[in-house]
């Protein structure tokens, strides 16, 4: 009998446990490359993310689940409050906080204004307003970071784009195009500088040589710190919009 793709499990309390019974959101993903079934909660969503094989059932991943019910329970208890858009919502732009003000009598869309993000129009459009002016933002400044550090090289990228990724906060492939997250646009700029750099010094270095390393060096002073930033600060920018 088929299933939904994602559901909320209640996980028992176990005998003795002091530990209340939680609800969790649980997300199924059929896989034909998969040869077990795995899990992993994702840090976006705040979801637990099962992935099931060929042959592989609802009953084969809550069984995995309850086996790992305390890891489980201790991942979404770290992860960072979500942040959803909505008006007087607080969050970051450039590591500095912003508030978003909605004028919905107001036009132009989304705009900055000192330290507001303004919303116009009508509050069912502010969260897609909100995001397509981060991304256009984070667009607009990673493309003025990316080209002294290009021109510095020798190089120039194919493309540069901007998504959602989930595990990554840049990437180079092998055609040239630079891909970026644009939660970026939430961050510091030298950590921002960083990851441009990273991934401009992989036009030259496809790899993670010394003498990649060694580029990114002449490229920016950020690398340690912008490293620890986004270890530390990072999973909070997933858990945004």
């Amino acid at each position: 009998m088929p299933f939904p793709d994602s559901e909320t499990v209640k996980l028992p309390t176990p005998r003795g446990a002091l530990a209340p019974a939680v609800a969790i959101p649980v997300r199924w993903r059929a896989s034909t490359r998969a040869r077990r079934v795995s899990l992993m909660v994702c840090p976006r969503s705040g979801t637990v993310v099962v992935t099931l094989p060929p042959r592989s059932g609802r009953r084969a991943g809550l069984a995995l689940i309850r086996e790992h019910e305390t890891w489980i329970r201790e991942r979404l208890a770290a992860l960072s409050p979500a942040v959803e858009f909505a008006p007087d919502t607080e969050l970051l732009l450039g590591g500095e906080a912003h508030v978003i003000r909605h004028e919905p009598r107001a036009r132009g869309g989304a705009f900055l204004d000192g330290k507001a993000i303004v919303v116009t129009g009508a509050r069912e459009f502010l969260r897609r307003r909100v995001t397509d002016f981060l991304r256009v933002e984070a667009r607009r400044r990673i493309g003025v970071l990316t080209l002294p550090h290009a021109a510095a090289l020798g190089v120039k990228p194919r493309a540069i784009r901007v998504k959602d990724t989930r595990s990554r906060w840049g990437s180079c492939a092998p055609d040239g195009t630079l891909a970026f997250s644009w939660r970026l646009v939430m961050a510091p700029e030298w950590v921002t500088d960083y990851v441009v750099a990273h991934e401009v010094a992989h036009l030259r270095e496809l790899n993670h040589s010394p003498r990649f390393w060694a580029l990114v060096a002449e490229l920016t002073p950020h690398r340690d710190g912008a490293v620890e930033w986004l270890r530390v600060e990072g999973p909070a920018l997933l858990r945004v919009g």
